[in-house]
């Protein structure tokens, strides 16, 4: 485990999130209907075409959350000729989560952005992935410092190697670790909407130690998080909703339901993609239960 950078952070936010509150009855998903699902996906769809670019880079974060399935693999594929520079940026971490055999292609293009930013990203995604592409990169940069030329990329770009030393570097490197981002085959590890919600420098104590607790399957915590759906702060609902969602218990799907509604976008947009998670692990539970077993 090699979050430990993490604690100071997250420690004046820690007893919230453990208070032994009563746990209530878990909302029933089944009376939700088909169009719920509909709305998600319409939410989602229409956030990535938004013309806010932090709406669409909510959206893109969100993405990380969902099954690397279409429509959403390809819709999230395509955020990475978006205009905004922090979309791009989002997009590839998302992609990261999501693991498919399509992300390394997708990022090999990426690698030769003319974008500073955008080119050292996928290096560095790269590297989480083991490619040998994205080691090259970082080799060649870091020879660049001392070198007149590079044989990687341009002096420019290799000024943009400050950015290692940020906190996305250090999320990404315990994400290659393994340290406790293991997530369900088929889904996303949701680390892309984790580091969307940390990154924003208005994220409250509360809301990392919401994110910390995440995969806490305790009776508290998840009450802790339930109260925390309706809190005024929105990093506190927004930590709260991903964590409801990386639990992948369908019985909470419901509860995301109402933060459709929520008047922040980071807010909505997670809720429609854990919605649409729950979904798919409902959908799969069904499917496993219909095949006979063998005797």
């Amino acid at each position: 485990m090699r979050t430990f950078f993490l604690i100071p952070l997250l420690v004046p936010g820690v007893a919230f999130c453990q208070a032994s509150n009563p746990v209530s009855t878990p909302v029933s998903s089944l009376s939700i209907p088909v169009s719920t699902q509909d709305r998600a996906r319409t939410l989602l769809a229409d956030s990535l075409k938004d013309k806010n670019p932090d709406t669409r880079k909510h959206a893109v974060q969100s993405l990380g959350l969902v099954s690397p399935t279409e429509p959403y693999l390809s819709q999230l594929e395509a955020m990475l000729a978006d205009k905004d520079v922090e979309v791009r940026l989002a997009t590839i971490t998302s992609l990261v989560d999501l693991r498919t055999p399509r992300t390394v292609a997708i990022l090999l293009k990426a690698l030769d952005s003319d974008v500073p930013e955008v080119s050292f990203a996928a290096a560095k995604a790269l590297w989480t992935l083991d490619e040998a592409a994205g080691r090259e990169a970082l080799v060649s940069v870091l020879g660049g410092e001392t070198k007149s030329q590079s044989n990687f990329i341009t002096r420019q770009k290799r000024d943009a190697l400050r950015m290692l030393h940020t906190p996305t570097t250090l999320f990404l490197f315990t994400l290659k670790e393994g340290a406790a981002f293991a997530p369900v085959p088929g889904l996303g590890a949701g680390f892309s909407s984790l580091l969307g919600i940390l990154a924003d420098p208005g994220v409250s104590g509360r809301a990392a130690a919401a994110l910390l607790l995440s995969r806490d399957t305790g009776a508290e915590v998840l009450q802790a998080f339930r109260d925390a759906l309706t809190d005024g702060d929105w990093s506190v609902r927004a930590a709260a909703v991903h964590s409801i969602a990386v639990r992948d218990d369908p019985a909470l799907q419901a509860d995301l339901v109402p933060l459709l509604d929520d008047k922040k976008e980071a807010v909505r947009v997670r809720a429609a993609a854990g919605f649409l998670r729950l979904e798919v692990i409902k959908s799969a539970s069904a499917t496993a239960a219909k095949i006979p077993k063998r005797q």
